[in-house]
């Protein structure tokens, strides 16, 4: 299967940190006297730093102290991590497993920024376990763009065609399909949207579930 390579996103799809990072915001919205609701925090499922940014703007106003926010939020996750509160998804040691035994690269594409990507991971014991990793921060449009999943392809030295991307994201599967890229679902906070559905290979309820499709391909 050397003509395949997996990319993977990362929060919750790799590890189990988008209920933390819900946790995290809506604490913040409270804490700075804001009503966030799920309807405006799930557009920001999957997407960047900046793009966040952009959708708190919109729905909250241009003077938010959004950078005073976002310094409270990670402060928050901060002392989750440091609480040990990250954990790898169930399958996905297996998944790694497999892929090793099969010969298949592998890298992860998140939206979230580099260092924050490689301390989460060192956390949940899987850092070292890929040959490419790139963060939000590394390319100039986030998900949904192409731009983070077209770099690891890139630096895997991989066709776009011949990669096939996990996500647990709206965002993350409409950037894999704008890259040319085959998409497996895990969906974790909401299921797809009716016009994510067409985009996917498959839609699957856990990582473990995925290697039977990967297999397939």
């Amino acid at each position: 299967m050397n003509n395949l390579a997996v990319i993977f996103d990362m929060d919750g799809l790799m590890l189990d940190t988008e209920t933390l990072a819900r946790e995290a915001w809506f604490n913040t919205m409270r804490e700075f006297g804001i009503d966030l609701t799920d309807a405006v925090y799930l557009q920001v499922l999957g997407t960047t730093a900046v793009r966040t940014r952009q959708i708190f703007q919109a729905a909250f106003g241009d003077d938010i102290p959004i950078d005073a926010m976002y310094n409270h939020k990670q402060r928050h996750i901060d002392h989750a991590i440091a609480q040990g509160r990250i954990a790898a998804m169930p399958g996905l040691i297996a998944l790694l497993d497999y892929l090793d035994a099969h010969h298949i690269p592998k890298a992860v594409g998140s939206s979230t920024s580099r260092a924050l990507v490689l301390k989460k991971m060192s956390v949940a014991g899987v850092r070292d376990r890929f040959e490419v990793i790139v963060g939000g921060d590394e390319v100039q449009h986030g998900k949904p763009a192409p731009d983070i999943f077209l770099r690891c392809a890139g630096l895997l030295h991989m066709p776009p065609g011949q990669c096939v991307v996990l996500e647990d994201s709206d965002n993350g599967v409409r950037a894999a399909h704008a890259a040319g890229m085959r998409c497996i679902m895990v969906p974790s906070l909401k299921p797809p949207a009716d016009d994510v559905l067409p985009l996917v290979n498959a839609v699957v309820g856990s990582l473990s579930e995925a290697m039977a499709v990967i297999d397939k391909l």
